[in-house]
Formats: structure tokens, C-alpha cells, sequence
């Protein structure tokens, strides 16, 4: 792992074992995670020979960014980062009332092969440490000169098929000498890997959990969701309820509206009689076009119609405000368009990497 993704008594350690102090560990984390420095030697209170050796043995350096797209609509604000091996991963920053967005992801590419999304077209590379995944938080602040004051991992990948690395990056962001974040300004968005949330809620964090729904019934959900096929909605949603009665933390359903796919009356019944007398929230997402797929977004007086039918069942409901339209806005898109221009400037049939898919 980088050096980011340590844990402050993890950092400690390797301190130790240069022969330093304890007290010098935690100094490193600050300036990595509170500072967020990218320079050992800015690290002033630490000895020289120590920030040589840490140099040496872990190396450090920013994302570096690829590509940014700047909306003309809201300022909404999409990079594309080079990892230190070259692969690339998406983050978005978004501006709302109640403080600044950024929108992470967990996998270079994806393995869950959602019908609708471009993130996994071409599968899953590799996971992302949990120093990558706040090297986007980092670099994203830095970049809009700004506080980041909430984080949605809600980006290209399944944050749950890359569970620990997550879980350093939650408590990294909230820990009190780092960023010291809230749980409660943090979101998780899952398409609904049932194991793991068990085990997510026995961490009992404060965070919310969303579950990727976009379909009532089995049959619709695994027309859409290939995951869907290992697990069942019916278990789905039981991991669900008892996330809630662990952590108190209401859950929220994503339901992306998809034109004459899920957005029919009957479907917006069996959403309401899926969820109705659950504490929960829906957010009714007008999909993102991706233009691999025939998949269109639900017409604006359906969009409204499926909010006003929900409310009537008396289920908790917003629609998604729709933000960076005019840029590449569906997750995995900007990654996708530079890997295109990067195979037709290359084009010399040589075998890339390996993609893993969901099965």
C-alpha cells in the first residue's frame, strides 16, 4: 500500500523502525492526511534523514490530472486522474448550498456490469488503495481552492468489492488529526453486495449507505443489474433493513429512470409497495445517456409524475438534481473517450491488460 493509506499506530511503526518516536508518527499522518502535504521535504519538524529514508521507501506525489471538464451550466467540475501506474479513474466536484461535493471512485473500471453505465464496459483493472481514493479528495480541494466538505463514493467501481481499502479511507477522512470529516457528510453507494453490508453495518459507522435499486422486482432489477442474479431483492433489501436498525442511519434508494424501461406506472407500484413503511429516502435519478447504450432518459413530465406517485404512497422522494450535463456526466465516460483517443493513436493490436467482469 502508499503511504496514505496507513493508519496513524501503522505509521507509527514504520517510524519506530527508522528509530524514531511515536510522537513522530503521528506528526506524519497530519502532514499527510490534515495538511496534506505532498513534499517530504516540507515535513520541517521531522529529521532530514527521515524524510530522506521516507522518500526513499515511499515515495509520494499528487494525482496528477489528465483531463477537467468545466460545466457552462453550474460549474460542476469532472477530472480525470493518472494513477502512478498509468491507469485512470474519474472524481467530480459538485457545489450545492450546504457546503462542496466530491464524488469518488473506488475501481479503476468495474466488474458489476450494469446495462446502463459505461464504467464497466471494459471490466474491472484493479481497486484503488485507500490513498488513491483520498488522493482525490486532496487534489480536487487543491484544485477549486476550496474546503471539500462532503464525499460520495459513488464513482466508476463497487465501493463494497473493494471493502477494506474503503473502510481506511472512511475512518482516514474522519479520524480527528486527518481531514476530520463527519461519517454523517459521507455516502457509500453499493449495488448490493449483501455479505458486505452485514459487515459494513457491524462497523457501525455514520455514514449512509445507498443501494443502486433501479428496479422493483427481480425480474426488472436483473434485467439492468447482473449482480442481481447472486442476490435477490428480497435479501437485498432484508441487508438493508438491518443496516438501518444497526446504525440508526436511514438508507437511501438510487433509482435511475429509464425511458419505457422503469419509469411505467406499474413499476412506480412496485416500487411503493417494495419500500412502503421503511424508514428511507428515494432519489429518482434521470439516467446519464451513454452512447454505447440504447438506454434513454425518462421524459421530464414522467420524471415529476413518478415523485408525485411515490409521495402519494407516502414514500420519502426527491429527483436528483441534474448537474454537469453539458460535460461527460455519467460515471466512467471521460475515462472511456481518453482510453478510445489513446487506442487510435496506438492502434497496434497489442494485448492490453485483463479485465475481471462479474459472473
Amino acid at each position: 500500500m502508499d503511504i496514505r493509506s496507513f493508519y496513524p499506530e501503522e505509521l507509527i511503526q514504520i517510524v519506530r523502525e527508522m528509530g524514531g518516536r511515536d510522537f513522530q508518527g503521528r506528526q506524519l499522518f497530519r502532514w499527510l492526511h490534515q495538511k496534506q502535504t505532498a513534499d517530504y521535504q516540507d515535513m520541517t519538524d521531522l529529521p532530514k534523514t527521515m524524510r530522506s529514508q521516507l522518500e526513499r521507501e515511499y515515495p509520494l506525489g499528487d494525482l496528477s490530472p489528465v483531463d477537467v471538464q468545466v460545466s457552462a451550466m453550474d460549474g460542476t467540475r469532472k477530472f480525470l486522474f493518472a494513477l502512478s501506474d498509468g491507469q485512470m479513474v474519474e472524481s467530480v466536484w459538485m457545489r450545492y448550498r450546504h457546503g462542496d461535493s466530491v464524488c469518488i471512485s473506488s475501481q479503476a473500471g468495474c466488474r458489476m456490469g450494469c446495462a446502463f453505465c459505461a464504467s464497466t464496459m471494459g471490466g474491472l483493472v484493479r481497486g484503488l488503495t485507500a490513498g488513491e481514493m483520498l488522493g482525490q479528495v486532496y487534489a480536487v480541494g487543491k484544485a477549486v481552492g476550496r474546503p471539500v466538505s462532503h464525499v460520495v463514493v459513488m464513482g466508476s467501481g463497487e465501493p463494497l468489492d473493494n471493502y477494506e481499502q474503503l473502510l481506511r479511507t472512511i475512518r482516514i477522512l474522519s479520524h480527528e488529526q486527518g481531514m476530520h470529516m463527519s461519517q454523517r457528510n459521507m455516502t457509500v453507494s453499493t449495488c448490493g453486495i449483501v455479505p458486505r453490508i452485514y459487515d459494513l453495518a457491524a462497523e457501525k459507522l455514520q455514514i449512509t449507505l445507498a443501494l443502486s435499486l433501479h428496479g422493483a422486482t427481480d425480474a426488472k432489477r436483473q434485467e439492468l443489474m447482473p449482480i442481481a442474479r447472486k442476490y435477490p431483492l428480497r435479501e437485498v433489501i432484508e441487508a438493508c433493513d438491518h443496516y438501518f436498525e444497526k446504525t440508526g442511519r436511514r438508507i437511501t434508494y438510487e433509482y435511475s429512470l429509464i425511458k419505457g424501461v422503469n419509469d411505467t406506472d406499474a413499476d412506480m407500484k412496485d416500487l411503493a409497495r417494495l419500500l412502503r413503511g421503511r424508514n428511507c429516502h428515494v432519489n429518482l435519478i434521470p439516467v446519464n445517456p451513454v452512447k454505447e447504450r440504447d438506454f434513454r432518459q425518462s421524459d421530464k413530465k414522467v420524471v415529476a409524475s413518478s415523485k408525485n406517485k411515490l409521495e402519494k404512497y407516502g414514500i420519502n422522494v426527491t429527483i436528483r438534481r441534474e448537474m454537469g450535463r453539458d460535460i461527460d456526466g455519467a460515471c466512467g465516460q471521460l475515462r472511456r473517450r481518453h482510453q478510445e483517443r489513446q487506442c487510435e493513436e496506438t492502434a497496434s493490436g497489442g494485448k492490453g491488460m485483463e479485465r475481471e467482469k462479474w459472473r
